[in-house]
């Protein structure tokens, strides 16, 4: 069974950074594609930002693009995201994902997420 648990969120700044954790369990880590996605209340899921199973290749969504970084530790079966300068549009639940599409993420099991809050 996949298991997903995030954590890191919290209230910042616009400008500040976080780093957001997500531990895997439940099958192979080291061999799956992942993603981050995010809901800000009132609005659909989004995609914004996948890693391959080694981490040799991102991607992102233009919406974080230059300003958060997707990374891997598979010895730790973890997932993070870096996210700086951020902005009040950035304030949603984050989540992680087994997928790599961003049709994929949308429905892939994800954990309880993590609550990210941008404001002054």
């Amino acid at each position: 069974e996949v298991q997903l648990v995030e954590s890191g969120g919290g209230l910042v700044q616009p400008g500040g950074s976080l780093r957001l954790a997500c531990a895997a369990s439940g099958f192979t880590f080291s061999d799956s594609t992942m993603s981050w996605v995010r809901q800000a209340p009132g609005k659909e899921l989004e995609w914004i930002a996948a890693i391959t199973s080694v981490g040799d290749y991102t991607n992102y969504a233009d919406s974080v693009r230059g300003r958060f970084t997707i990374s891997r530790d598979n010895a730790k079966n973890t997932l993070y995201l870096q996210l700086n300068s951020l902005k009040t549009e950035d304030t949603a639940m984050y989540y992680c994902a087994k997928a790599w599409s961003p049709a994929g993420a949308k429905v892939a099991p994800k954990g309880q997420g993590t609550q990210v809050t941008v404001s002054s």
